[in-house]
């Protein structure tokens, strides 16, 4: 339950502590240093200040909501992320902290991997179906792609500078792409 970065020059390892039980999954950083972190076992995503380490908690807004999972950036800076347990993927708008969810309609497709297209679509790997997912940024609408191998576990993927979405199937060792155009 800590973050921690390493000064590769001197050898530092600086390690600030967080609440027991957070369990933080991933981590990214912002423009302005701020260390953003999932707090997957504590049903936050928190802000941490390396030059102070206080930390800013944005809870989410439903208890069924229990497991930020990984999150990206947008280009506006707001913070995408999916929640494996939930089966949701979240918006948290930086500026006001307000979080919104939206449910996949699969059931238990355990959203995993997230990553933004040109257009600040977020696309996500539904690594418990053979499907890819998008949300619409304006409507918050959700659309599911079934992939072509019914026995695909697509886990984490990217999206290329031309929108091509490139994900690692978990189940059999392949890379597939999908081509939204």
């Amino acid at each position: 339950d800590y973050v921690a970065y390493l000064e590769p020059r001197t050898g530092e390892f600086k390690r600030f502590p967080l609440d027991s039980g957070a369990g933080p999954h991933n981590l990214i950083v912002d423009k302005n240093g701020f260390v953003w972190y999932a707090g997957n076992r504590a049903a936050h995503i928190g802000k941490l200040d390396p030059k102070t380490g206080a930390i800013t908690k944005y809870p989410m807004p439903d208890p069924a909501a229990r497991d930020p999972h990984t999150l990206v950036f947008d280009s506006k800076g707001d913070i995408w992320f999916t929640m494996q347990g939930a089966n949701r993927v979240g918006k948290l708008s930086v500026a006001s902290g307000t979080v919104r969810l939206v449910p996949v309609p699969t059931p238990n497709a355990r959203p995993y991997g997230i990553w933004i297209d040109s257009k600040d679509r977020p696309w996500v790997v539904l690594f418990g179906t053979n499907k890819l997912a998008t949300v619409d940024p304006a409507t918050m609408a959700i659309r599911e792609i079934t992939l072509p191998r019914a026995e695909t576990r697509p886990r984490r993927l990217v999206v290329t500078s031309d929108d091509k979405i490139w994900y690692g199937d978990y189940a059999a060792g392949f890379l597939g792409r999908y081509d939204p155009g």
